[in-house]
C-alpha cells in the first residue's frame, strides 16, 4: 500500500477529479445566487455480506450509513482505519447503534464472505463485510468515486491500491461528507455523531 503522504495526494487528485468532470459544483437558483454543491457519490448496494446472504439498501433499515473501501490484505490503511472506527463506536456509546458501518472489498477475487468474517472479528461487529463479483464491485465503486487498482508483486502475487476514504450517508443514501485518513478521533467521532443524530 502507499505512504499516508501518496494517501493524501491521490485523495486530493480525486477531489480535483471530480470538480474538473462536474460532479462537484455549483448550481444556480432561479435567483441567479449560488447554492449549496451538488455532489453526486453513491448508488444501490446489492452485494453479498459476510454470512452470505444478499445485502441491499434494505437492509440499512434507513439508518445513516458509513462506507469504507479496502481489503483483508491490506497491511495498514484498513487496519488502521477499521481500529479507528471501533474505537469511534465505542466512543459514540448508545449513539452508535443508530448507524451502520459498511466495509466493501475491493479485492473480490480473494475477500470471499468467509474471508471477510473471520477479517472483521478483530473490529467492531456492527462493522458488516460486503463483497461481490468484479463488475458488482465495479459498479458501487464508481457510484462512490472510489479509484482502485490491483498492483503486481513480487513471486507472481498482487496487492490493491485504493482510495483510503470514509464516505458518510444519511439515511436516504445521500451523500454528507466523509472521513479522512489524518483526522484524530474527536473529529471523527463528531462527525459520526452528526450523522447518527441527523439520520
Amino acid at each position: 500500500m502507499p505512504s499516508r503522504m501518496r494517501l493524501a495526494v491521490m485523495a486530493l487528485a480525486a477531489v480535483i477529479a471530480l470538480a474538473a468532470s462536474g460532479v462537484i459544483g455549483y448550481h444556480l437558483t432561479h435567483q441567479g445566487a449560488p447554492s449549496a454543491p451538488r455532489i453526486a457519490i453513491g448508488g444501490p448496494i446489492d452485494l453479498t455480506a459476510e454470512d452470505g446472504r444478499r445485502f441491499t439498501n434494505a437492509d440499512l433499515g434507513g439508518k445513516p450509513f458509513a462506507v469504507f473501501f479496502g481489503f483483508t490484505r491490506c497491511p495498514n490503511v484498513c487496519p488502521t482505519t477499521l481500529s479507528d472506527l471501533t474505537l469511534d463506536l465505542e466512543q459514540l456509546g448508545p449513539l452508535a447503534d443508530k448507524l451502520k458501518v459498511l466495509f466493501v472489498s475491493v479485492d473480490p477475487e480473494r475477500d470471499t464472505p468467509e474471508t471477510l468474517k473471520e477479517y472483521l472479528s478483530a473490529f467492531d461487529p456492527r462493522i458488516t463485510g460486503l463483497s461481490g463479483t468484479p463488475a458488482e464491485i465495479a459498479s458501487l465503486a464508481k457510484d462512490y468515486r472510489v479509484f482502485y487498482e490491483k498492483v503486481p508483486t513480487e513471486g507472481g502475487d498482487y496487492t490493491m491500491n485504493h482510495t483510503a476514504t470514509v464516505y458518510l450517508m444519511d439515511g436516504k443514501g445521500g451523500f454528507t461528507g466523509t472521513i479522512s485518513l489524518e483526522e484524530e478521533q474527536p473529529v471523527r467521532v463528531a462527525k459520526l455523531k452528526q450523522l447518527a443524530e441527523n439520520g
